[in-house]
């Protein structure tokens, strides 16, 4: 199931970036009047008019494969098993360490004098 998320997860990506590309790529509304003039629009490798219509179509196949590995996503990473509980609940299991004995007796770092916070400091 993993393999499938992370693939799905890539094509969306993939897809998300191709459909920015070809909204950059898409001319206005405006861009039309400049057609009317002779812009030389119909030279174009789609003719006039076939630019927009490709980019437009394939702009909105794109958009509904974008929607359904979104909707795919949303259920697949809702579908995993939830773990109940909490890290703090589990025990812990304090591990010891044999001291010297003449490491036992704590020295502050600091004296802990009428000024000083060493004497807020927990140990």
């Amino acid at each position: 199931m993993n393999w499938f998320f992370s693939l799905l997860l890539t094509v969306h990506i993939l897809v998300a970036i191709v459909i920015i590309g070809l909204v950059l790529m898409q001319h206005g509304k405006g861009a039309d009047m400049g057609a009317a003039f002779g812009s030389g629009a119909s030279g174009s490798l789609f003719g006039a008019t076939g630019s927009a219509n490709f980019l437009s179509r394939t702009t909105g196949v794109l958009a509904a494969v974008f929607f359904a590995t979104s909707l795919t996503l949303a259920y697949v990473a809702s579908s995993k098993p939830k773990t109940t509980g909490s890290v703090m609940q589990e025990p812990v299991q304090s591990q010891t360490v044999s001291q010297p004995a003449s490491a036992a007796v704590e020295s502050p770092a600091a004296p802990a004098g009428a000024g000083s916070k060493a004497k807020d400091i927990p140990k």
